[in-house]
């Protein structure tokens, strides 16, 4: 099962973690395990050239877990308040997406979201 973990702060989303092999099918083969990784990186690359702005994301090699956090969504740290609510409505429309996933993968998925700090 993949855990995916939505990281907030006052209300506005500003990363996620992905932890573990959905185990839909075989490792390489998997289609949700792909599906996953394609959207995860369409956010990274769209926070990073449409908004200009910094994602700090990391891979483990090993386990293929994935964390990202993009400070640009949050008041504090972008004084830009059109691009900040453009960067945490992004990451909230991918929270959005995995939980419509979450009514048919289920057994595969599983979405929750914390309130916490930079």
């Amino acid at each position: 099962m993949t855990t995916i973990t939505f990281y907030k702060a006052d209300g506005f989303y500003y990363g996620f973690e992905e932890k573990g092999h959905t185990g839909y099918g075989e490792s390489g083969n998997d289609i949700l395990c792909a599906a996953l990784s394609s959207m995860t990186m369409l956010i990274v690359n769209a926070i990073e050239v449409s908004y200009d702005s910094f994602v700090d994301y990391k891979i483990d090699d090993e386990t293929t877990d994935i964390t990202v956090t993009v400070k640009a969504a949050l008041p504090k740290y972008e004084k830009d308040e059109k691009k900040q609510f453009a960067v945490s409505g992004l990451i909230q429309s991918y929270f959005f997406q995995l939980m419509d996933l979450m009514e048919d993968y289920y057994e595969f998925l599983d979405v929750k979201e914390v309130e916490r700090e930079i």
